[in-house]
């Protein structure tokens, strides 16, 4: 009997409960709410909201408010330095560090010990189950697995308090059994530099017997690459031969599959979406068929929705009264989710939009940002930074943009990607590469995980311009009758969609 064969008989019993997702929904969701708001009754912030005095969830939403960030950040900056019983009941010493706000250039999300056990690890194990679930006859465990991790640094001057990224705080934290199965060590796996730590653990893993992969799809294909490099082979069955899954969450798979298809041949691959980020772990494929997610409604995370249409935005007044609990929920309609969890995350406004394509199981599908923004690459870029940026190259350079919009151009076979900004000016600079240098670094200053991601050029390569011709914009606005009135250009956009319009109609006028 192999060791994958024994090791999946000790998630038969989770995999028996996984069974009240699709019947119990409603009720696993009250106990949660019931939980967290019992635990929370013990803190600052509870006794400031009379926790201890609700026992229903329309009292929860009459008495607690709606938060994003910014509300919640002069309670995290004290539990930052060093004060108990904010958010949370006791001490919290991990901060999982991700750009995202308007005003600040990194946030600091409170990892507590609760939200590491019932939220991120069992995350983690449920992927296993689901996966043991789809495929019995797999041997995982039979060899090792690589899982790409970010670094971490000290916060403040708080004894044993750190902040990083997510990854380096679950890796840190990892059990020593289930260490002894992944790779690169962990010293490697936390380095801050990742051309150097990318080099390190290819040589680390090249020989090793992976056989599955955990991580953010550009940044594990950045090192498969190189894998590949070191090795010379053609596709990575000959350089792991057992390799059969990739857990992959952090961005959208889909302009990635085709790479990962071309690099890794066996038949036996399957690739499993994870819906992971620094405030929780939400959603799992249980079914490797279907694109949607399960959301995992038994950890510590209590879920609610503001419904919105096209041209609607999280923080409209409107909106925000029509919040619903999980059970409110219609299939087929825009949400933006809001969280509560034993992060000491309360009503928090996550930023994300999800559709349900079915309830009992509750399955969805993410639909994108409640802002423009690009995240091709985990590199988390808002509209903020943006307008920041451009604003600081035009004061530099004396320019002017009228209009812009900006996209990611992905993965070619060198693991290189980058931005391309299309910019319609008001008045030229001298020198677009000097105006396109100075946006680039701003953008780097203003936001955190763009500047890590540009570290070294490695993967994510300086951003291009592309000078529009005079009247582009209004032209595609008026192709697709939008001319005038409340519409607006796409800024920022994960998508292709929009700029490679724009690209053909400026390509089509100029061969006239």
């Amino acid at each position: 009997m192999n060791l994958t064969s024994i090791v999946g008989k000790l998630f038969v019993p989770r995999q028996k409960e996984l069974e009240r997702h699709f019947t119990d929904g409603e009720q696993l969701q009250k106990q949660v709410l019931s939980r967290l708001l019992a635990q929370g009754a013990h803190t600052e912030y509870g006794r400031k909201y009379d926790f201890a005095n609700i026992h229903s969830y329309e009292e929860f939403t009459k008495l607690v408010p709606q938060t994003a960030y910014e509300e919640l950040a002069p309670w995290i900056d004290r539990m930052r330095h060093g004060e108990r019983n904010v958010l949370w009941p006791g001490l919290v010493t991990w901060f999982a560090k991700s750009s995202g706000t308007t005003n600040d250039k990194s946030k600091f999300i409170p990892v507590t010990r609760e939200g590491l056990k019932n939220i991120h690890y069992r995350g983690s194990k449920d992927a296993v189950a689901y996966y043991f679930e789809n495929n019995p006859k797999s041997r995982m465990f039979d060899g090792k697995a690589l899982i790409l991790g970010g670094s971490h640094q000290p916060n403040y001057n708080v004894a044993h308090s750190l902040v990083g990224d997510l990854s380096a705080i679950l890796i840190e934290n990892i059990s020593p059994i289930a260490n002894l199965k992944r790779v690169p060590s962990k010293k490697t796996a936390l380095m801050s530099d990742f051309e150097e730590k990318r080099e390190k653990i290819a040589r680390e893993t090249l020989h090793q017997d992976v056989t599955n992969l955990s991580g953010v799809p550009s940044w594990m294909m950045s090192v498969l690459v190189r894998v590949l490099e070191l090795s010379g082979a053609k596709t990575l069955d000959e350089v792991w031969p057992n390799l059969e899954v990739f857990f992959h969450g952090g961005i959208a798979f889909t302009p990635y599959r085709h790479q990962y298809e071309q690099i890794i041949q066996t038949p036996r691959m399957h690739y499993m979406e994870t819906y992971n980020a620094s405030e929780g772990f939400f959603g799992l494929q249980n079914d490797l068929t279907d694109p949607a997610m399960m959301l995992m409604l038994d950890y510590d995370v209590f879920y609610e929705f503001i419904p919105l249409d096209s041209d609607s935005s999280a923080s409209d007044a409107d909106n925000a009264s029509k919040i619903v609990p999980l059970w409110g929920v219609e299939t087929g309609k825009n949400y933006a989710m809001m969280i509560t969890t034993s992060c000491g995350l309360w009503r928090y406004m996550i930023g994300d939009t999800v559709m349900f394509t079915q309830k009992n199981p509750y399955k969805f599908i993410i639909t994108g940002r409640t802002k423009y923004f690009i995240n091709a690459f985990g590199e988390e870029l808002i509209m903020d930074n943006a307008e920041r940026g451009l604003a600081y190259a035009c004061e530099q350079t004396g320019a002017e943009v009228r209009e812009y919009t900006a996209a990611p151009v992905f993965m070619d076979e060198h693991a290189h990607c980058r931005h391309q900004w299309l910019i319609e000016f008001a008045r030229e600079p001298e020198d677009l590469d000097e105006f396109a240098r100075l946006l680039d670094n701003r953008l780097q200053e203003l936001n955190s995980d763009y500047e890590a991601k540009r570290s070294h050029s490695v993967t994510l390569q300086p951003l291009e311009i592309v000078k529009a011709r005079p009247e582009l914009f209004n032209d595609w606005l008026k192709s697709h009758h939008k001319l005038g009135g409340q519409h607006k250009i796409p800024r920022l956009s994960n998508s292709r969609k929009h700029i490679d319009e724009l690209l053909k109609l400026q390509g089509d006028k100029e061969t006239e």
